[in-house]
């Protein structure tokens, strides 16, 4: 079969960055220039940007493939690096986190504060026999405490596996057993629409029964913050309140020196069947270029701005552009515990507007949200400090791409749309803003260091015009070290593809305009065999959602014994269009809409009008269980949605 990917729709809009933002931009031009001159010494600047106890030698060891080793005879203290240096530097006093809770409460948390408070947490986890390698688990709300719980831990040369705080016992379990972990650090709960959700009750099942499960129990600890007013079971020998024993702990701490190929995290994505991923990052290269992407891409400028991420610590986007990239810059940054609609839909706007956010860095799915409920709600907020917005965590269309543009950047501020995943640790393909003439609904370019390809099954290029399979042609500094205690499933899962040309594979589609420009077109699982024909998921979506009704689409492909895969559709319709248009006859005026946006070939079989669609906590949209249900199966495992009454929803409005 052939692993072209059809390609329908055409985008021509273009945004040249203007003369004032590129005149002050952090990047330009030459970067790629150096880059291409010299890979491995460009990845070498970029990683002398850090502080090195040990200076390294050596850049790139890749004479093990898949195991790449980065700066290796170097040593650093990755903590050391987000914290200490900036204290040292005089730059103490400078906000390093301005934190709002749900509720509204309030902190503004120096780098000296944060230092001090990493310090006692170091040896509070020294003291509760944490050693160097031993992993301790988080699981916790969106607080300052999560912050120092991660630095701490890479403080004293730990392991630190973050669960997202939306997972269940279960899944938490599942982590904790994979990873060994030694201590947990959690919550008794977290703010969450309005009321406080329980953390501490999840670690309390997950860690019981234990008896006759044949499972080792490595848990010795678990130190837990008070953050909402939640009555919580008590363990004495195992449980600590982190009020007892933080506030109370020595302030001081030297940050050791460990190597550069230190393990500094394991984070776990879910695979579809079986046990977890815990894909294993360490330190030296991920910080490099963590740090460097968040500056380039980002525009980062520590001295004035006030720079927001608003992904949750317990994704790869909340440890790179939330922990690491920004602290290890020196940025202030806004911290946010609770959900974008709580108390009030414009909860978002009204952050921005009060702490003065100039860089803004979201998903497209909260984009798309924001787009149904309508441009009122930010418009009665002044959004004028913003001169940066970037999408992240999948293909952005067109569509919701201009809306940003226009509506939050008031038509003038630059976007950034950034390609990477969980395994590349860092940013990969985005546009540098200042730089370049930005494309909506296009990732444009590989960032300069790094090298991609877009190829059919036998890993040939398919050139300009083409789409294809995406892989990365050289390695790169942030990428994934390993499966936690599993090698082999890493060379099966991202390299065993082209193994003969040592290409890493990503799952993901892609194409090449006429200009040699990357558009993502979602996971190679999504793409539909309609016909002969391979059609993209991300495509006919962008289609929909292109229609002045329609404010979010789910595509998926359905069995079907004409076309082999039929085109299902799931759309949610802006509040505001339905006020002034009935909802009869909207299916099949939508079906005509995509065929004559991309052709007959992409018309849906069936278009249902839904309330809400199956969305995970981090936003992403699990087309699985809507596959369930437009081929008329039991509807798989929901226990990751952020709200599981969806799917009982959906699937009585398509019987």
């Amino acid at each position: 079969m052939s692993s072209q990917i059809d390609h329908l729709l055409t985008e021509t809009r273009r945004f040249a960055p203007s003369a004032a933002f590129a005149g002050n931009a952090v990047a330009d031009r030459s970067l790629y220039e150096r880059a291409a001159a010299d890979r491995e010494g460009f990845w070498a600047d970029q990683a002398r940007e850090l502080h090195w106890h040990t200076p390294f030698t050596t850049v790139l060891d890749w004479s093990n493939p898949p195991f790449a080793e980065w700066f290796a005879d170097g040593e650093l203290n990755v903590a050391y690096n987000c914290l200490d240096r900036h204290v040292e530097a005089g730059n103490g006093d400078r906000i390093a986190l301005r934190w709002e809770g749900e509720p509204g409460d309030q902190r503004n948390v120096t780098y000296a504060e944060l230092t001090d408070e990493v310090k006692r947490l170091a040896n509070v986890l020294t003291d509760l026999g944490v050693e160097k390698g031993d992993r301790v688990a988080l699981y916790l709300p969106m607080i300052p405490e999560a912050i120092a719980s991660m630095l701490a831990v890479a403080r004293i040369g730990a392991v630190h596996s973050v669960v997202f705080g939306g997972f269940s016992a279960d899944s938490l379990r599942a982590r904790i057993d994979d990873a060994g972990a030694k201590v947990v650090i959690t919550a008794d709960g977290g703010w969450r629409k309005g009321k406080v959700s329980p953390l501490k009750p999840a670690v309390d099942q997950a860690l019981a029964d234990r008896n006759g499960s044949g499972i080792q129990e490595t848990v010795e600890h678990v130190l837990v913050v008070k953050r909402g007013e939640n009555d919580v079971e008590w363990t004495d020998d195992r449980d600590i309140w982190w009020h007892d024993v933080v506030p109370q702990a020595s302030a001081d701490h030297e940050a050791q020196a460990f190597p550069a190929e230190t393990p500094l995290f394991i984070l776990y994505t879910s695979g579809t069947t079986g046990k977890p991923k815990g894909i294993l990052h360490t330190s030296g290269g991920y910080l490099t270029q963590a740090a460097f992407t968040n500056r380039v891409v980002h525009d980062v400028h520590p001295e004035t701005d006030v720079y927001w991420c608003t992904a949750d610590i317990g994704w790869i986007t909340g440890h790179s552009y939330v922990t690491y990239g920004p602290l290890a810059n020196g940025a202030t940054q806004l911290l946010y515990e609770g959900t974008p609609d709580t108390p009030h839909p414009g909860r978002w706007w009204e952050l921005i507007q009060n702490h003065g956010v100039t860089v803004f860095y979201t998903a497209p799915t909260a984009i798309r949200s924001f787009m149904k409920i309508g441009r009122d709600v930010p418009q009665s907020f002044d959004l004028s400090s913003l001169r940066l917005l970037g999408s992240v965590g999948e293909p952005i269309n067109p569509e919701a791409w201009v809306w940003y543009r226009e509506i939050i950047g008031a038509d003038e501020t630059p976007i950034v749309d950034t390609w990477w995943q969980t395994e590349t640790g860092a940013i990969m393909i985005s546009a540098l803003p200042g730089v370049t003439e930005t494309k909506p609904g296009s990732a444009q370019v590989p960032v300069p260091g790094i090298s991609i390809a877009v190829v059919d099954d036998s890993g040939e290029p398919v050139g300009n015009g083409s789409g294809g399979l995406l892989v990365v042609t050289e390695p790169w500094p942030s990428m994934l070290r390993g499966i936690w205690g599993d090698p082999d499933r890493y060379r099966e899962t991202y390299w065993e593809k082209f193994a003969d040309k040592g290409y890493y594979f990503a799952g993901d589609g892609a194409r090449l305009d006429d200009d040699g420009d990357v558009w993502l077109l979602g996971r190679v699982d999504d793409v539909m065999n309609v016909s002969g024909h391979r059609l993209s998921t991300a495509e006919i979506e962008s289609a929909l959602v292109g229609h002045e009704g329609v404010a979010e689409a789910a595509v998926v492909g359905a069995s079907d014994e004409t076309t082999g895969q039929a085109v299902v559709a799931f759309v949610i319709i802006k509040s505001r269009y339905l006020k002034q248009n009935p909802v009869e006859g909207l299916g099949d005026e939508l079906r005509r809409w995509v065929g004559e946006q991309i052709g007959p070939i992409a018309r849906p079989r069936d278009v249902y009008i839904v309330g809400e669609l199956p969305k995970t906590r981090s936003g992403k949209i699990m087309r699985r269980l809507l596959r369930d249900v437009a081929e008329g199966r039991e509807v798989g495992d929901t226990t990751t949605l952020a709200d599981t009454a969806v799917m009982s929803v959906i699937s009585a409005q398509v019987k």
